[in-house]
């Protein structure tokens, strides 16, 4: 790679926002993926209600999705301003959402006559995203993992329950290695390998460094997060942003998000965040330098609930207008300089309003005279701003003080608002 040639992280550092799609054979029935077969999650996720592992299972030969399903989940992700999107394609469940001729628990076992992650793949770059793939390491279904039984109930998160005989152990590590290489070579490029159920063994078991440089001979401009142990491109926090601006990674990062308490469907789970709730996230996460990865969780005939694509609708409307306030932008200025995120480009800064205005809003510690201009994003309409910094500053010229924009009622949005201000020079 020359020196000025793009890395390949540079897309993700700029694309701000994609789509998460938690996808399995138990959307059929309702439920959170996985966690339902080894007794739940406890608050985790509230609405993975238990199930026996054999009852789990046998709903697999049923999932049957309408054709086009994901058609309809990237037109809706690139209206709402997405830049990627990430499939399940194989959950802890172990069923793969391809004809894996690795196993023989895939969709080939059910009524669909498809490969649903090149399905995926081909809606996804008609829609102009990039193309991210999740691949959970652990797998409840096979006997070499071994597969879960209900007798190995309570589950906790650092499992140390059954293991493999040597032997059995190293079938399962090739049923890995050769179902990433069926991902990595039968669905052409791949930007992003989303790995998760790492917890359950360490870096040496996985034989992590093998698997990434194998990984990376495949697909040399993918990117990897940080679940496979010692690897990754990318931080993952999941569910919230870094707890303080301490904690927010020095290196690319994304949050991944769902719009209630469930990544799956689960049709007993009401408790939706609000569009604004998850506007307001995007605007906080895109201030402090990361990805959003909001989370869909489609119906087993593949349709989304009307709730997702109200909120996916409400935050389509919102990023038409402001949109040039997340994609490309990196974290504006410091904390005491505005009471809420500010993100930039270039000479464009940007004022993510998530309070409404007491008629003014105030930045702090601009030089005065290098402001040339601020205006309402979504509308472009010009605002009045005045400066004020001490006198004896503004007499000897180039004062640092604070800029006070006068913002009307009727342009406040009823989600975010954002204000350009564009400052000159440095």
């Amino acid at each position: 790679m020359s020196v000025n040639a793009p890395s390949p992280t540079d897309w993700f550092a700029s694309a701000r926002f994609g789509m998460f799609v938690h996808w399995g054979h138990h959307s059929t029935r309702g439920g959170d993926l996985s966690w339902p077969l080894v007794g739940g999650a406890g608050d985790l996720l509230p609405h993975a209600h238990p199930l026996g592992a054999a009852e789990y299972h046998a709903g697999a030969p049923g999932f049957c999705p309408h054709p086009g399903a994901a058609r309809r989940w990237m037109a809706l992700a690139r209206q709402a301003g997405m830049r990627y999107a990430v499939l399940t394609a194989k959950h802890h469940d172990g069923f793969a959402l391809w004809p894996t001729e690795h196993t023989d628990w895939s969709i080939s076992r059910t009524r669909y006559e498809g490969d649903l992650v090149a399905e995926f793949v081909e809606a996804a770059r008609a829609e102009g995203l990039r193309v991210g793939l999740y691949f959970s390491l652990c797998d409840w279904h096979h006997p070499d993992y071994p597969a879960f039984r209900d007798e190995d109930r309570p589950y906790f998160f650092r499992y140390l329950g059954r293991r493999s005989s040597p032997e059995a152990w190293e079938r399962y590590l090739g049923v890995v290695f050769g179902q990433l290489e069926e991902l990595l070579t039968r669905y052409g490029p791949v930007d992003l390998l989303w790995f998760d159920g790492q917890w359950e063994r360490s870096r040496d078991e996985w034989r992590a460094d093998d698997l990434a440089a194998r990984v990376r001979s495949l697909q040399p401009d993918i990117l990897v997060n940080d679940r496979l142990p010692g690897q990754g491109d990318f931080e993952t926090p999941e569910q919230a942003l870094p707890t303080s601006p301490s904690s927010t990674p020095t290196r690319p990062w994304e949050t991944c998000l769902t719009m209630n308490r469930s990544w799956g469907w689960c049709p007993d789970d009401a408790d939706y965040k609000s569009a604004r709730h998850l506007v307001h996230t995007l605007c906080e996460v895109a201030g402090r330098g990361g990805n959003l990865l909001l989370n869909v969780g489609p119906r087993g005939d593949g349709s989304l609930p009307d709730e997702q694509v109200s909120r996916l609708g409400s935050i389509a409307a919102w990023m038409a207008g402001n949109g040039e306030a997340i994609h490309g932008t990196e974290p504006g200025l410091e904390p005491w300089q505005f009471y809420g995120p500010t993100t930039r480009s270039g000479q464009r800064l940007f004022l993510h309003l998530l309070y409404r205005p007491y008629d003014t809003v105030t930045v702090r510690g601009l030089t005065l005279d290098h402001i040339s201009g601020v205006r309402h994003l979504a509308t472009g309409k010009e605002l009045d701003w005045s400066g004020q910094a001490p006198v004896q500053a503004l007499m000897a010229g180039g004062a640092v003080g604070d800029v006070v924009i006068r913002v009307p009622g009727d342009l406040v949005d009823d989600l975010a608002t954002v204000i350009e201000v564009v400052v000159d020079g440095d």
